[in-house]
């Protein structure tokens, strides 16, 4: 027998990292190769850990909830050697399993004391812990987010020597405590993956915005009289959407400043446009991406969009569907809204918010006149872009849907 290192794997572009939300085996299952062992939920995208090998899980390092990087342990796996090999190990006098479990407990003796997981180093850094003067319960000595949050609810030793010398002053917490009647939520699962996103976006990328008004009359007009006759051959629906995410891959074609990301001390201008789109599933948001947009019809859109749409909804959704994205187009206006500041996806340059379309007074050749206005509101990352480009990639936006119309524009 061998004793094999499960690990966590890497599932996706630029993912660092990878949280256990639910164990699919316990310790002493049998598995076979490929059979699912946890599921895994990154910031892109939730996924099965595959087993490599066949099996018996004979020891569960990661626990749900926890937060592991790429590449470090999360189980142990006892698996069948071959003949060969443990007929040599027999005459050594030293079974294959022998081995690799005293491999095993030297590597994580000398190396899991020194590694934490990014919730320990945050913790750590908010409350100005010296992780050094720790003793963890982990295994092999490992400081768990346990033992931080242990450490804070008892008082860091700063804190208790200030009590022991200023017994006569009050003591006021710094902390908001909450009655009996409050609704304490923990922060874990997806809702924790989106927060470390946004905080990520917000520290690393000087935002600046920009929007325009845009006048897409003619463009419901032509949308109205196809949308049901379009609906009944193809079978889904024909959205706005699908318009402004077909006029924006354009225009990242003319402007291809905006179709970049940043990394490390270089942008990267990608020849593919690779539209992200916002799918919200109750408390789960995800970020599938629409591949070669620029290359697709504005039906071949609408169907790509409804097809994501469904695979977030039910869960569905692949590696594959969630990286590659160069650009995201976000429709806050499917919930009312008429003005937004949205927050950039690391590591592209740019977001796009199309708000909702209104019915507004405007004057044309000095009369009122009512039309279906829509704001494009665009945040800009100030490191890879500027006012220039982005004021004329919005104006040639604003005209290419200006002139949408049943003469313009094949489905």
């Amino acid at each position: 027998m061998a004793k094999e290192a499960i690990n966590m794997p890497k599932l996706g572009e630029s993912v660092t990292e990878g949280t256990i939300t639910t164990w699919l085996v316990k310790e002493g299952d049998q598995v076979n190769k490929y059979d699912p062992l946890a599921e895994v939920m990154t910031d892109k995208v939730n996924a099965e850990i595959p087993a490599s090998f066949s099996g018996v899980i004979t020891e569960i390092i990661a626990a749900e909830g926890e937060t592991v990087e790429v590449d470090s342990l999360i189980a142990y796996m006892e698996t069948e050697a071959s003949d060969e090999v443990e007929a040599n190990d027999k005459a050594d006098g030293i079974s294959n399993e022998k081995k690799a479990e005293e491999n095993v407990v030297e590597e994580i003796d000398q190396s899991m004391k020194q590694r934490y997981s990014p919730a320990v180093l945050r913790l750590a850094q908010e409350h100005h812990i010296d992780l050094q003067t720790i003793k963890g319960t982990g295994r092999g000595g490992r400081i768990t987010r346990k033992d931080i949050n242990l450490l804070i609810k008892e008082g860091l030793p700063s804190e208790k020597k200030e009590q022991e010398t200023e017994t006569s002053a009050p003591q006021v917490s710094q902390a908001v405590h909450h009655s009996k009647e409050d609704t304490v939520i923990p922060v874990s699962g997806v809702r924790k993956a989106i927060a470390d996103n946004m905080v990520r976006s917000k520290t690393e990328i000087p935002h600046a915005w920009m929007t325009v008004e845009v006048d897409v009359t003619d463009l419901v007009s032509y949308r109205n009289q196809i949308k049901e006759s379009f609906k009944q051959r193809e079978g889904y629906n024909l959205t706005y959407f699908a318009f402004f995410v077909s006029v924006v891959a354009k225009a990242l074609k003319e402007f291809p400043q905006l179709n970049s990301t940043w990394q490390g001390h270089q942008i990267v201008q990608h020849k593919d446009v690779n539209i992200s789109i916002a799918v919200a599933s109750e408390d789960q948001l995800f970020v599938p991406v629409i591949k070669h947009a620029d290359e697709k019809s504005i039906k071949g859109i609408a169907r790509e969009i409804n097809e994501l749409a469904h695979k977030a909804r039910n869960g569905k959704l692949t590696v594959s569907d969630m990286e590659g994205g160069t650009f995201t187009v976000n429709n806050t206006g499917t919930f009312g809204s008429v003005s937004s500041m949205g927050i950039i996806n690391h590591p592209q340059a740019a977001i796009l918010q199309v708000e909702s379309i209104v019915k507004r007074p405007v004057i044309i050749n000095d009369m009122f006149a009512a039309r279906d206005i829509v704001n494009l509101s665009l945040s800009l990352d100030h490191r890879i872009l500027d006012g220039l480009v982005c004021g004329r990639f919005m104006q040639r936006v604003k005209s290419l849907l200006e002139n949408i119309n049943e003469n313009t524009t094949n489905i």
